[in-house]
């Protein structure tokens, strides 16, 4: 599946964000009309984040009807509800707020190689503040006070379910998909302040989306294309293989201390050709246009303006 966040792009019929998945490039099926509609003995749940809960009812029940109600759309006759076109909505990042947001620093060989610095023994771990989360084709806001803005392509990681002291060998159980991940920085605050939170956490710094490909459907985390095109120009072009630490050992790391749960995000760490460590650097302007393209995962677009 293709996990959505979406909003209605229409004023007068616009309500509170859903989610839903992608049936085809142009099709969404939307999980509240669709439950509605055809579970009676479900009920809607209160909280977005069950949606993305492996062990919930909610989930499982969707799969089952997602292909009922494509069996029914397709036969002559057949009924659109719980069906709406892409064009008809505003894709938002697909899990809106985090409850965690955790990122993974210098965590590919080659971009180890290129800051000239060792590889890590163990995950440098950061993260960034749930605030900071837009979607694809929303704007990236430049601060007032910062002229040395950065970009990261990244693979990102969506938990499916609790996750306490969780093996390596079974880390890949808990994962509910991956999407892609952009963890925008703002060099100057994040060198001057000597940690990284402020700079890292800045409003709309954490653009990620599309969707969430389920991990069914990505079954190979650590062979994946990734791509940072900005203008067009390709900046950074490596491959998932390069991870140091790859998204078992991140899970296991992480769940030894830390309870991970459903819809908590893990960005697993940029790969060579950040802005600043160019010569010359290149940091983000006014009307600049990222994309970041992982295998499977689409493309997260965002255009860069003044806050």
């Amino acid at each position: 599946m293709r996990l959505i966040t979406f909003r209605s792009k229409f004023a007068e019929t616009k309500s509170a964000p859903r989610v839903g998945c992608l049936l085809t490039d142009n099709l969404i099926l939307d999980f509240c009309e669709a439950l509605s509609a055809h579970e009676k003995n479900l009920e809607v749940p209160a909280d977005p984040i069950s949606w993305f809960d492996l062990d919930g009812p909610w989930l499982s029940a969707l799969r089952t009807l997602q292909d009922r109600i494509w069996q029914d759309f397709e036969r002559p006759g057949g009924t659109r509800k719980a069906l709406v076109h892409r064009d008809q909505v505003q894709l938002l990042a697909p899990v809106l707020r985090p409850g965690k947001l955790i990122c993974v620093g210098l965590n590919y060989r080659d971009h180890a190689a290129e800051s000239n610095m060792p590889i890590p023994e163990s995950p440098v771990i950061f993260s960034k503040f749930t605030t900071a989360v837009v979607g694809s084709d929303q704007p990236v806001l430049l601060p007032t006070t910062s002229n040395k803005v950065d970009y990261e392509a990244e693979l990102a990681v969506v938990i499916g379910r609790r996750a306490k002291h969780v093996q390596r060998e079974q880390a890949l159980d808990y994962v509910l998909g991956y999407t892609c991940f952009n963890d925008i920085s703002a060099r100057d605050f994040q060198f001057a302040d000597g940690q990284w939170q402020r700079g890292k956490s800045c409003d709309t710094f954490a653009p990620m989306g599309p969707y969430i490909a389920t991990s069914d459907e990505i079954r190979g985390p650590h062979n994946l294309s990734i791509k940072l095109r900005l203008n067009g120009q390709t900046m950074q072009d490596s491959n998932t293989d390069q991870l140091i630490f790859g998204v078992p050992e991140l899970i296991a790391f992480l769940s030894e201390t830390i309870t991970l749960e459903p819809g908590d995000v893990i960005a697993t760490g940029t790969p060579p050709g950040v802005g600043f460590a160019r010569n010359p650097p290149v940091f983000l302007k006014r009307g600049d246009r990222m994309e970041v393209e992982i295998d499977g995962l689409g493309a997260l677009v965002n255009t860069v303006t003044h806050s």
